[in-house]
């Protein structure tokens, strides 16, 4: 194949997932924070992981919360949550990253995560530099709207890389339909936490790693 540019997702693809118990305190204080000391624990298990406009606003109903408010609050201690993990030694950068190192591509990040966590990420783990763009979220509704599989923030990262046919590595469902929304190809990474996986939808390629999706690219 001959591609112009790779994008990449970021969690699950450039760096480890974030444990879920992680997401879930985050979430606990966010109501916290909201001032809602006792919520329903199946309404913080829905604003974890997942979340959509209207199941957000079906629990902000509940507890007489502004939509928007709890959205930035539930980010912000999302974000915080994930910068104190990584600190403390969780969601490391894998390995095999550094075969991009001397990829003689335009590369980008897209991620449903916020984006000052990707900025944070990358930054930290010091690849911010191999990459020409990277995107993730705002903590708005509008933002949570655009999430994967909408391909809003994949096609912002082509425009940047000024990109017709480039590919698109990311290890969830969504990722291969949002690269399919967006028109371009994608790949699948089989990581160890999707090596039994089963998709509902058939992306172009399947990786087992990043050195897999440089082949795919030279």
């Amino acid at each position: 194949m001959s591609y112009d540019a790779v994008v990449f997702d970021n969690d699950g693809v450039l760096v480890d997932t974030t444990d879920y118990d992680v997401l879930h305190e985050a979430a606990w204080h966010a109501f916290e924070e909201a001032g809602i000391e006792d919520p329903d624990p199946e309404h913080v298990e829905d604003v974890v992981v997942g979340v959509t406009p209207e199941s957000l606003s079906a629990v902000c109903d509940v507890y007489d919360l502004s939509v928007d408010e709890f959205w930035r609050i539930r980010d912000r201690t999302a974000h915080e949550a994930q910068r104190e993990h990584v600190h403390a030694g969780g969601k490391p950068l894998f390995d095999d990253v550094s075969t991009l190192s001397d990829l003689d591509l335009p590369m980008g990040v897209v991620s449903s995560n916020q984006q000052e966590t990707v900025d944070f990420l990358l930054d930290h783990f010091g690849v911010s530099g191999l990459f020409d763009t990277a995107y993730g979220r705002q903590p708005t509704m509008e933002d949570l709207r655009r999430r994967k599989p909408d391909p809003h923030f994949i096609e912002q990262a082509l425009s940047d890389l000024e990109a017709e046919d480039a590919l698109y590595v990311g290890d969830r469902e969504s990722d291969v339909t949002a690269a399919f929304n967006a028109g371009v190809d994608s790949a699948f990474i089989r990581r160890p936490h999707r090596k039994h996986h089963r998709l509902s939808v058939e992306p172009t390629h399947v990786v087992d790693d990043l050195h897999d999706v440089r082949a795919l690219c030279r």
